[in-house]
């Protein structure tokens, strides 16, 4: 039995974390937001401006050397840092559509997420797709509008359109006074109070308490005219809008909306209090043994990314983990299921991007590094005690395919450890031919090719050359027969990196004719 003491630490412990990704489409503001967040953490000391792309000081979680170049996240970061007696875990996912696959697997690891949307352009796409993944998990979703200091839409018409496009209720946790250049502040509806906008000088937020959105204080400092549209907003809210209700919100089948400008530092505090506050702690896990408890005294967990070349002095590799139960321990021993054999984790790590410390002990909900000698594939879990297999991570089906070869034979060794490396972390997936022995890569978006080209040259030293080929889907198939000459003709049969069946069709027709000729066939989007 685990003693009575060591058990109200595990509880105090996960009672403490909160592990959330914030989710968007790429220039809502995300990586600033994410570093606004740190900064109040105490974690960095001067938030970079990443409005100054070219500039010397580059965001905080954006490390690799192509995203300093391009200004946009590729990797998915993981961030940690204590707050108000919360220790917060911030997966800081690539918001460039060509990055959905290392994003969805990433909000498998989070136990919440934050939709950041630009107050001028409203739901666009890719935060559709990234709302739609956290949705099917039923995690709790909670909303940011950001660039308040910009002129944009209404909020009446944002929350309208969150509905619509997304199918989930809002209730606004605040509501702006003013918008763009009359923007003067934020009034708090569940604090009664009102925070004020101080344009560029975000070294100290002032709030003041009022008596309700009817106060003199408010018609003081906003004038008549916004004053009476802040009043008529919120008596329709009042009558007409969503009650706040927590178990909803746990559900995901409401979302609390603040509103604010990241960039100015304004409203993201506020933001910060509520949603921990709100927010829910690690919850039990589905597994081959049922749900595993965080509080449960055994450690299990699952690698859910794995990230080669964070530190290019030392070509390492960084499987990052997701604890699910139990006290983890540096050095401690564990069983690596999939392997069947123990292994002791002995350089375990914990981020602020690409600054590391080596950590000593972590509980449910926080994310450690563990160091890779290429053990470790994605979706792998480690357990003490019994042998608990988490649920599969899912693999989504590539869109864009192209051939590839290297363009000097003799660093064929180099090449192939690259692809080896490169398909482990996800960053692409690969497929052999059945009949020629071509390799052809498949990914989700065009930007990937180019990190792959980039990262070969950079951190292998192999030169590859990419030639399109005009497949535009992939399908795992099951059959007790499979005969390669029935795809010839616009499709052709590939094999994926476990020796499973997949067929590479050029356009819908292909495919669905397949399908009719083959009856028996299993036609899968994803590898079984």
């Amino acid at each position: 039995m685990m003693s009575k003491a060591l058990d109200s630490i595990l509880q105090q412990e996960v009672d403490k974390r909160r592990t959330f990704a914030i989710i968007s489409h790429p220039d809502a503001g995300k990586t600033t937001l994410t570093e606004k967040l740190l900064l109040f953490g105490g974690a960095i000391r001067l938030a970079g401006s990443v409005k100054a792309r070219k500039a010397s000081k580059h965001a905080t979680s954006d490390w690799m050397e192509i995203e300093k170049q391009r200004g946009i996240s590729v990797t998915s970061s993981v961030m940690q840092f204590d707050y108000k007696g919360h220790r917060v875990n911030i997966l800081d996912t690539p918001g460039h559509q060509d990055f959905s696959e290392d994003t969805y697997r990433t909000l498998t690891a989070a136990d919440s997420a934050v939709m950041l949307i630009d107050v001028a352009k409203g739901v666009e796409a890719q935060t559709v797709k990234l709302f739609q993944v956290c949705a099917k998990r039923g995690i709790p979703i909670f909303t940011f509008i950001n660039k308040l200091d910009r002129e944009g839409r209404s909020p009446f018409e944002l929350m309208e359109e969150i509905e619509a496009v997304l199918g989930i209720r809002s209730v606004p946790m605040n509501w702006p006074i003013g918008m763009g250049r009359e923007l003067c502040g934020v009034y708090d509806r569940m604090h009664n109070r009102v925070e004020l906008f101080q344009g560029d000088d975000h070294s100290n937020i002032e709030v003041k308490e009022v008596d309700g959105y009817a106060d003199q204080v408010i018609r003081d400092m906003a004038g008549d005219y916004l004053h009476d549209q802040l009043c008529q907003d919120l008596e329709l809210l009042d009558v007409a809008g969503d009650p706040f209700d927590l178990e909803k919100v746990k559900r995901g089948e409401l979302t609390p909306v603040f509103f604010g400008s990241a960039v100015n530092n304004f409203g993201v505090q506020t933001f910060l209090d509520n949603f921990l506050d709100l927010a829910p702690k690690p919850e039990p896990r589905p597994s081959s043994k049922g749900l595993i408890e965080p509080t449960n005294e055994k450690f299990s967990g699952y690698v859910f990314k794995i990230q080669a070349n964070m530190n290019p002095a030392h070509r390492d590799r960084i499987a990052f983990l997701r604890i699910c139960s139990g006290k983890f321990e540096r050095g401690m021993s564990v069983k690596h299921i999939r392997a069947g054999k123990d292994i002791k984790l002995s350089q375990p790590q914990q981020f602020l991007a690409q600054d590391r410390d080596i950590v000593t002990e972590a509980f449910p909900g926080d994310i450690i590094g563990l160091f890779d000698p290429g053990i470790f594939r994605i979706g792998d879990s480690l357990s003490q005690g019994t042998e608990i297999v988490f649920d599969e991570l899912p693999t989504f089906s590539p869109e864009i395919f192209a051939k590839v070869t290297v363009k000097n034979a003799l660093k064929h060794k180099q090449y192939q450890k690259g692809i080896d490396q490169l398909t482990e972390e996800g960053t692409i997936q690969v497929f052999n031919t059945v009949s020629f022995d071509d390799t052809i890569l498949g990914v989700v978006g065009q930007l990937q090719f180019e990190v792959f080209e980039y990262r070969m040259k950079g951190e292998y030293g192999v030169d590859v050359q990419l030639q399109r080929v005009p497949y535009q889907f992939a399908r795992w198939i099951i059959d007790e027969k499979i005969d390669a000459s029935k795809f010839r003709i616009n499709s052709t049969l590939v094999k994926d990196k476990k020796g499973n069946y997949v067929v590479l069709f050029e356009n819908e027709y292909a495919m669905r004719t397949a399908m009719e000729k083959n009856p028996t066939a299993k036609f899968l989007e994803m590898a079984p």
